[in-house]
Formats: C-alpha cells, sequence, structure tokens
C-alpha cells in the first residue's frame, strides 16, 4: 500500500509555530528536522492504540517511539482513559490531597521492597531534578557524577559549561549550556557505561565532594557484573547515593525497573514516562535514610498533587502487570528486530541495531547513515508508517501491524540498496537530511 500523503496544513501549523514558539517544539524528541524536514507530519488531532491522525487526515501506524516511550499500553488505553475520566468528573484539583498518591506509593513500595518513601513530580527532568537536590542535601556535598542522559536541568548541562562537551558521549550531542550558571562548573562529572576506571578516577578526585552517582542501569547495552557491583561499592566507600534513573526503562524491561535483575540496592530510583502510559506523572522511591532529608529541603510544587497523574499510574500499574506487558514488547521488539535484520541482509544493507527488544535503536554503518535514516522515513510516510531510527513497541502493536510493516520495509530497502549502489541516496529524499543531536533553529 502505498499513500502520498498531504501535509499543508502540518506546515503551515509547524511554520506558525516556529514564529511563536522558541525551539518549534517544547520536546527536541518531536521536532520534524529530527526525522523529515518538511515531510514528517508534526501535529496530531487522534491516535489510538498504534495508530496516529495527523491533522491533515492522514493515518499513520506508530513504528517509532509511541509517545517517545511514554505508551507502552497504546495510545489512549481503555482501562487507564476509564480511570482518569473518571476522576475529571470527580474534580482532578481541588484545595485537598488527593488520596490516590497513598495507594500508588504503596504500589510502588510494594514493588521496590528496599524502599521506604516516595515522592512525586510530573516529569522526568523534574524527578531527577529531585533525586540531584535531596543527594546534595542529605550528603552535604556538591559534586555528581553520572552515566546516560538525565534531561534539561541546571545540575546535569552543568557538565557542558565552558569548553566542554562532556555530554556528548552520553546520548544527545551538543547540548548548549547556555544560561546555566558558570558557578556549576565541575559539579556534573560524566563517566561512560561499563567503564568502571572512568568512575574511579572520579571517586579518587573528589570523592570527599560527591554527593551522589546518578546512571541509567541501562540503555543500549546490558552492564557487567562487575560494573554494577563496583558502582555500588564505590558509592558505600566515598559516602555518595547511588540514584538509578530508570525514566525510559521502568515499567518497560521489567516490572518495577531494570535494576531488579541485579542484587543491588540504589539509594534512590527514578520512573516517568511509562508509569502513567501519557498521563504526566514521575516518582522518586528510595530508603528513608535517602529521602528523610525531603522533610527540610523545599521540595514543593503545586501541580504535583493533581489527581490524574495518580490514578493514571494506578491503573497502568495494574494493566501492566495482569498483561505481563515487559515479555509482550519484548516478544514484539524480537520479530521486529529479526525481520529488520533479515531484511538488511537479503538487500546487503550495513544495518547496526542496538538496544533490547523493548527499546530498539537502528543506524547504517555507512557515511551516508543519516541521509539513508532519512530516506528510508520519507518512504515509510509514502505507507502510511511513522518510523525513525528507533522502534518503542507497545502492547497495541498486533501481528497484523507488523505485517504490514515487513511488507513496506522490503519495499523500501529494496530502494535502498538501489539508491547506494546508484550514489543517489539524498537526490531521491525530496526534501533535506534529518538533524541529528541538538541544533539551533533558524
Amino acid at each position: 500500500m502505498n499513500i502520498k500523503t498531504n501535509n499543508l496544513h502540518n506546515r503551515k501549523l509547524y511554520e506558525k509555530a516556529r514564529t511563536l514558539i522558541p525551539g518549534g517544539t517544547q520536546l527536541l524528541s518531536k521536532r520534524p528536522e529530527r526525522f523529515a524536514p518538511g515531510q514528517w507530519p508534526a501535529y496530531y488531532k487522534e491516535a489510538k492504540g498504534c495508530e496516529i491522525v495527523d491533522v491533515d487526515g492522514n493515518h499513520f501506524l506508530d513504528f517509532s517511539t509511541n509517545g517517545i516511550g511514554c505508551c507502552t499500553l497504546g495510545y489512549a488505553d481503555p482501562d487507564v482513559n476509564a480511570a482518569v475520566i473518571e476522576k475529571v468528573n470527580q474534580g482532578s484539583m481541588t484545595s485537598l490531597n488527593c488520596p490516590e498518591e497513598i495507594e500508588l506509593a504503596q504500589m510502588l513500595i510494594g514493588l521496590h521492597p528496599w524502599a521506604q518513601c516516595v515522592r512525586y513530580a510530573r516529569s522526568g527532568g523534574e524527578a531527577l531534578a529531585i533525586a540531584a537536590r535531596l543527594s546534595r542535601a542529605k550528603t552535604g556535598r556538591d559534586v555528581i557524577a553520572f552515566c546516560g542522559y538525565h534531561g534539561w536541568s541546571d545540575w546535569y548541562l552543568a557538565a557542558n559549561l565552558g569548553d566542554s562537551n562532556a555530554l556528548d558521549n552520553q546520548l544527545l550531542p551538543r547540548l548548549n549550556a547556555l544560561g546555566v550558571p558558570q558557578g556549576l562548573r565541575g559539579t556534573a562529572l560524566p563517566f561512560r557505561f561499563n567503564q568502571l576506571d572512568e568512575l574511579q578516577a572520579i571517586v579518587r578526585e573528589h570523592g570527599k565532594n560527591l554527593a551522589a552517582v546518578i546512571m541509567e542501569p541501562t540503555r543500549h547495552s546490558v552492564p557487567t557484573s562487575e560494573f554494577i557491583t563496583g558502582v555500588r561499592d564505590l558509592c558505600d566507600q566515598s559516602g555518595a547515593l547511588l540514584v538509578f534513573d530508570e525514566v525510559t526503562t521502568g515499567f518497560r524491561l521489567r516490572s518495577g525497573g531494570y535494576h531488579l535483575n541485579f542484587d543491588i540496592t540504589p539509594d534512590m530510583a527514578v520512573f516517568a514516562k511509562a508509569l502513567g502510559n501519557g498521563h504526566p506523572i514521575a516518582a522518586v522511591i528510595g530508603t528513608e535514610n535517602a529521602m528523610d532529608v525531603a522533610r527540610e529541603s523545599f521540595v514543593s510544587s503545586t501541580y504535583w498533587t493533581e489527581g490524574v497523574g495518580f490514578v493514571a499510574a494506578i491503573a497502568t500499574l495494574k494493566k501492566t502487570q495482569k498483561v505481563l506487558l515487559p515479555e509482550v514488547l519484548r516478544a514484539t521488539g524480537e520479530q521486529f528486530i529479526n525481520g529488520m535484520k533479515e531484511a538488511a541482509q537479503r538487500h546487503q544493507l550495513p544495518l547496526h541495531v542496538s538496544g533490547h527488544p523493548a527499546l530498539v535503536h537502528f543506524s547504517f554503518d555507512h557515511p551516508q547513515d543519516l541521509a539513508l535514516q532519512t530516506l528510508m522515513t520519507v518512504r515509510m510516510l509514502d505507507h502510511g508508517i511513522l518510523l525513525g531510527n528507533g522502534f518503542y513497541p507497545t502492547y497495541a502493536h498486533q501481528q497484523h501491524h507488523l505485517e504490514r510493516y515487513f511488507v513496506a520495509q522490503e519495499i523500501i530497502f529494496s530502494e535502498l540498496q538501489e539508491a547506494l549502489a546508484n550514489n543517489d541516496v539524498e537526490a531521491r529524499i525530496g526534501g533535506p537530511i534529518k538533524q541529528s543531536g541538538f541544533a539551533r533553529l533558524s
């Protein structure tokens, strides 16, 4: 099925947005320039399951990140929606507190026997800022060592102050620290995943002022036992807190979080994204020893008390446990990966696939990597499929969706093979090549 989409309304809206909203969008990951400039649909009007209708009326299957990893059950899940609608009808914001925050806290602590305390926020970046604040308050220290991507906050971007591009090796390159106080220089120190020696060097030099080690327990690869155990030991030796960032991985790879695969107890763990299946909710959980300082450090915000996030999270957790969601996502992702690799081999394409089956990323081991990705995205749009350079499967992705994707993939991989042979990949795109990392929009 080949669908020639009309994106006139989308283009006009995005052109207007760029005059009103600095940067064009609220989230870097949703910029059309990161997919296919001028061709990727920026705005939707309806979404259900794994299908999206854009503002021009085009229907798409979402084989991209499905709400940037939030909607593991699929868009507008009926069970989550029912809980949210009931809460909205009851009144989701009042002068009193929402009792569901206690129920959710009990559920989270029940999944994490090492934890005794919970604080809430509405986004992963907020929750990580809370964890950083509490770590510094508890220890009376300033320096945070980190591994992975942890959002937009000053504590994290401080790593790029001065002439440093320290964050380039974490996830997003070229992040600008403009506006971050210069006084924070030297307070955020990165180390690479599975490179314990780099953290050892940080501890040797900064151990007496090290407040916390904040890290993703996984992203594209699995930690070695020596690495994950060594991180915990270094925290114990230096007196720093260990914080696991499960914003992306939590409840997707394992119910309760990926860190439960290891016999390692953190001091805090942070969850967001999939916790509410698209409704804003985030949580910092931790030991009483690590989090009791929240009684003294001012950590407070009006909308952290709003009720929709709590009921959405409760409904999401109940359903993910009922349907054994991590197993479903893993099976779907494995089928996607195997089908993609087999097709790439048939068409002699230098495809590189990384990540977990429930968090798939791919690229091409070729100098024209970004051009190949862009051409693939553009041709998938013609088949009514949204695809970037990663696929985050959901419970809504069924066999017939995968089969439709594989039909389109076979046709498109054949063209990519031909384009490489003819050396005309870029000429076929019909527009600019996608951007990579953070870039200023002129």
